[in-house]
């Protein structure tokens, strides 16, 4: 194996975290804000691009750092290794209520697609990458599905489901349409596409967007029940405008409660 071989333990249930346990010179790589909390003894280092090249030269690091640009990500990712004798520990969370799911690329002939904000870590030796759509029709309307992390090698990865899991496996020719937002991955034999919704009533009036994904099997397919977007936009209408308090909101009293309490100006 070229990845490093890593043991690890799932804690929680909707605020999940992932320990991980390191032989001595074992590594892992994870994006910038997933970790949680290590054992002394390991050392954090900032590297360009995801290290799983050795001997890809200045430039290649530089064109890999560059292409994690185009998914959103940092040029860099941080690095965790165990550089003493002895076994030792290190955990990454969950940035909102979610599941964990450990990939084991082995069983995905080397390869697993996914959203761009999904993965968390993975072992040393694994690398993160971007999977360009070879559909005009992806790229100009998939909005979130549009532009996919690629994770590869044969080693663990670790990426993050917001709600609730869903795994669907889709037999040759079985059809699963999905909200854009709603994928965390695939295998790398679903053929994926954009699909436009149709219908008038439900173009202007449907409220779940123009287009969902047609995902065509054979393969795997992770589903999420609230993807990260979906929450944002919630909490960015439930929230007062002007910055100002709304305690009144759910209660009998309404905005009247508001007004007795002061924080309602005329």
């Amino acid at each position: 194996m070229n990845a490093h071989e890593i043991d690890y333990q799932i804690f929680g249930e909707e605020m999940q975290y992932v320990e991980l346990e390191l032989d001595p010179q074992e590594a892992v790589i994870a994006e910038a804000g997933n970790f949680m909390m290590m054992d002394n003894g390991i050392q954090m280092n900032t590297i360009f691009g995801d290290g799983s090249a050795k001997d890809e030269g200045f430039l290649g690091k530089v064109l890999g750092a560059g292409k994690r640009l185009l998914t959103g990500e940092s040029l860099f990712m941080t690095i965790f290794s165990n550089e003493v004798q002895g076994k030792k520990k290190i955990s990454f969370a969950s940035p909102y209520p979610g599941k964990i799911i450990p990939i084991d690329l082995t069983r995905f002939n080397g390869k697993f697609i996914c959203q761009k904000d999904a993965f968390l870590c993975a072992a040393k030796g694994v690398s993160i990458g971007i999977e360009f759509s070879r559909k005009f029709g992806r790229g100009f309307f998939g909005g979130e599905g549009f532009i996919m992390q690629k994770v590869e090698g044969d080693g663990l990865a670790f990426v993050h489901a917001g709600g609730t899991m869903a795994r669907k496996e889709l037999q040759p020719g079985e059809k699963l349409k999905v909200d854009t937002g709603c994928i965390i991955g695939f295998t790398q034999d679903i053929d994926y596409d954009i699909e436009f919704v149709g219908g008038i009533k439900n173009t202007f009036f449907g409220g779940e967007g123009l287009f969902f994904a047609t995902l065509t099997g054979p393969g795997t397919v992770y589903v999420q029940s609230l993807p990260f977007s979906r929450l944002a936009n919630r909490v960015l209408q439930a929230a007062p405008q002007g910055g100002g308090k709304d305690k009144g909101e759910g209660s009998i009293l309404g905005g009247l409660g508001d007004m007795i309490g002061g924080d309602r100006r005329f």
